[in-house]
C-alpha cells in the first residue's frame, strides 16, 4: 500500500495535538501571613494526591514505528488518553521502522510484547497464526456500530484487529479528456463491463496524428494519449481475480489457488492492455505510484487506485476528475484495505489496551487532517448507512461530486468490498513480493500469464504455507 501509511500515527497524533494548560506553581517570595502558608500547604496535598494517582494508574505500552521526532507526537495522543483516562498511562515504544517486525519477533521470543500497537496489513495474521494477537471479538460490544467486516484481520474466524481506516480501489477519470473526446463519463453506480471499459480506452487512446486506438491507421508506435492505466502493483492484481470469479487463495484462507484458469486469465487481461490493445503505457508492476503518475501526468484519461489518492496526489489538481467503479471482468468487485492497530497476546493489560485501540481509531481523532481531506474511509458501518454521517465527510471541496461519492465510494465500499487476502491468510507479504518478481515477462509480452504461474506455483505455494 501507500508510503504515507508509515507516518499515519504522526498524522493521527498531530490533528490530535492539545493545548496544555500551564499549572501554577507556588511563589518564590516567603510570606509570613497564615493565608499563603496554608494555600501553599494546599497545592502539596494535591500534588502528593497526584503522585499517588500515578504511581496507582496501568501502564500499557504502545509499539509505533518511526523516529524520536514522530513519536512525541504519538506521545501527544498518549498523554491525551490518560488526560482522559487517569487510571491508564500509555508508554510509547518506539521502534524504528526498518527494525519493527524483527523487533517485534524479538520481543514475541522473549514474551516481552508491548502490550498494543500499529502493525502493516500483511504481517497482522503472521503473528496471529502464531497466537501473538489477542482475541478482540468484544472490542466493540454494545457500541452503536462496529467497523465493516470486510477490515476485519480474523484468525480461526476471530476478530484479531481492525483497520484503523478504510481503502478501497475505484476507477479516478480526467473529465476534460473525456469531454474532449466526446466520450460519456464512467458511471459511479454500475461498473462497465471489461470489454466496455477496453473500448472506451480506445476512443480515449491517441497517436501523434490524432487518430484514436479504434480507428483504422492508427499508430501504436506513436501514442500520445492512453486511454487508462490499470494498476499492477502487485496487491492491487487480486480484485480483478475476484472479479474474473477466481481467487489467489480459498474463502477460507487453507490453501492457494493462484494457478486457477481465471487468476490467469483476470492479469493476461491487464496485461493485454499494453501489449494488445495499446491503450495502456508500460508499467512494470515495480512501483506504489499509479495515480500520480498516470491520470495526474494529465495525457492519461482514466487510471485504477485507492481511495486515499482523493485526499494526497488528486487534492488540488489542476483538471477535473470524476470516481466511478471499477470496470469488471465478470462480477463487480473491489477489494479494501487500511493498517491496523492491534493488542498482543502477551499484554497484562488486555482490556486496558483494547479500551485504549479503540479510543485510538474513532474517527472524530482523524477527521480533520485524514478523513475530510479524503485520505481515510471511516470504518464504523453506521457512515455508510446513515445519511447524515455520510455526508459529513464526502460533502466538502477535497471530494468529487456528491453523487459519484454516494456510489462509487459509501455503496460500492458496503456492497461491493471483499477482504484482501491479508485480512484472513498469513505470509501475505512474501507472497506478494515472490508474484511480484515472477510477473514481470508478462508485463512485458514474454510470457503469458497461465504459464508464468503455472512454472512458478510450487514456489508460490511454498510461501503460503510458511515453508
Amino acid at each position: 500500500m501507500k508510503r504515507y501509511k508509515k507516518i499515519i500515527s504522526t498524522i493521527l497524533g498531530l490533528t490530535m495535538a492539545f493545548a496544555l494548560t500551564a499549572c501554577g506553581g507556588s511563589s518564590e517570595t516567603k510570606t509570613t501571613t497564615t493565608e499563603p502558608a496554608a494555600e501553599t500547604k494546599t497545592e502539596t496535598k494535591q500534588e502528593t494526591t497526584e503522585k499517588v494517582e500515578e504511581t496507582d494508574a496501568i501502564h500499557i505500552s504502545y509499539a509505533y514505528w518511526g523516529t524520536p521526532d514522530e513519536a512525541a507526537s504519538v506521545q501527544e495522543v498518549a498523554d491525551k488518553y490518560h488526560e482522559e483516562n487517569p487510571g491508564v498511562i500509555v508508554d510509547i515504544v518506539c521502534i524504528p521502522n526498518e527494525e519493527y517486525v524483527t523487533k517485534l519477533n524479538t520481543m514475541a521470543a522473549a514474551g516481552e510484547l508491548p502490550d498494543c500497537g500499529i502493525m502493516n496489513e500483511a504481517g497482522v495474521l503472521d503473528f496471529g497464526s502464531k497466537g501473538l494477537l489477542a482475541d478482540i471479538s468484544d472490542m466493540y460490544a454494545g457500541a452503536d456500530a462496529a467497523p465493516l467486516d470486510s477490515i476485519t484481520f480474523k484468525a480461526d474466524g476471530k476478530p484479531v484487529a481492525y483497520s484503523a481506516a478504510n481503502e478501497i480501489l475505484v476507477l479516478y477519470y480526467n473529465k476534460d479528456l473525456f469531454d474532449a473526446a466526446g466520450v460519456p463519463y464512467p458511471s459511479a453506480t454500475e461498473a462497465m463491463t471489461w470489454d466496455e471499459f477496453v473500448d472506451t480506452a480506445k476512443k480515449l487512446t491517441l497517436d501523434v496524428n490524432g487518430k484514436n486506438a479504434s480507428e483504422a491507421g492508427f499508430d501504436p508506435e506513436n501514442i500520445v494519449q492512453y486511454g487508462c492505466t490499470v494498476d499492477n502493483w502487485t496487491w492491487q492484481l487480486e480484485v480483478w481475480a475476484l472479479s474474473n470469479g477466481g481467487r489467489w487463495f480459498s474463502e477460507d484462507g487453507k490453501s492457494c489457488t493462484i494457478n486457477s484458469p481465471e487468476v490467469a486469465e483476470s492479469i493476461q487481461k491487464v496485461a493485454d492492455l499494453m501489449n494488445v490493445e495499446h491503450v495502456m503505457p508500460y508499467r512494470a508492476g515495480l512501483t506504489d505510484d499509479g495515480v500520480q503518475s498516470t491520470i495526474c501526468a494529465g495525457n492519461i484519461a482514466m487510471s485504477t487506485g485507492g481511495a486515499w489518492n482523493i485526499g494526497t496526489c488528486l487534492n488540488g489538481v489542476d483538471f477535473n476528475y470524476g470516481v466511478a467503479r471499477l470496470p469488471m471482468m465478470k462480477n463487480s468487485v473491489t477489494i479494501c484495505t487500511g493498517g491496523p492497530q492491534v493488542v498482543f497476546s502477551q499484554s497484562k493489560h488486555p482490556e486496558e489496551a483494547m479500551e485504549f485501540i479503540k479510543w485510538y481509531m474513532k474517527e472524530e481523532n482523524s477527521w480533520d487532517s485524514l478523513i475530510a481531506t479524503g485520505i481515510w474511509m471511516p470504518i464504523l458501518e453506521k457512515y455508510y448507512t446513515d445519511e447524515a454521517l455520510t455526508n459529513s465527510w464526502i460533502d466538502n471541496e477535497n471530494f468529487p461530486e456528491h453523487d459519484e461519492c454516494v456510489g462509487a465510494l459509501v455503496n460500492y465500499a458496503m456492497d461491493n468490498a471483499k477482504s484482501t487476502c491479508w485480512y484472513y491468510t498469513p505470509h501475505t507479504n512474501e507472497f506478494i513480493e515472490l508474484l511480484r518478481s515472477i510477473l514481470g515477462d508478462v508485463w512485458t509480452g514474454d510470457k503469458t500469464a497461465e504459464s508464468v504461474l503455472q512454472d512458478n506455483y510450487d514456489a508460490l505455494n511454498a510461501v503460503f504455507l510458511g515453508e
